[in-house]
């Protein structure tokens, strides 16, 4: 029986209270050390299933600045990350936008939505 230890550093709260994960077989035996319970759900997403929140940018026409920030809504699978960036990158959309308005809904068909975080009016 294969047996390892993974420590974590929980950032859900400012606590960030490490902690570890013992791993046996491929299967989570056992989670230790977190003051809370989020942090033993962070610790088990982050062994079985990393999810990562992506910020950039993203072109705009004719709007009072060349690039719109946006964000990922949900968090996206830690692995998907880059071909996310990458397909954002030929994204351009046209002012005016409103914070909170989806630029791409459902990107790459992982139900994730990428978000508008600020307004931009039409130059």
């Amino acid at each position: 029986m294969s047996q390892s230890e993974r420590a974590i550093n929980c950032i859900v709260c400012p606590m960030s209270c490490e902690g570890k994960v013992i791993i046996a077989n491929e299967q989570i035996q056992d989670i230790i050390g977190f003051a809370c319970q989020r942090g033993v759900n962070y610790a088990r997403e982050e062994i079985t299933s990393p999810k990562r929140t992506l910020t950039t940018t993203v072109k705009i026409a004719n709007g009072e600045l060349h690039l719109l920030p946006v964000i990922s809504k949900p968090a996206l699978p830690k692995d998907k990350v880059m071909a996310v960036a990458r397909c954002l990158a030929a994204v351009e959309v046209a002012a005016p936008v409103s914070q909170g308005d989806v630029i791409y809904s459902n990107i790459l068909n992982l139900g994730v939505d990428i978000v508008a975080t600020r307004d931009v009016a039409r130059q």
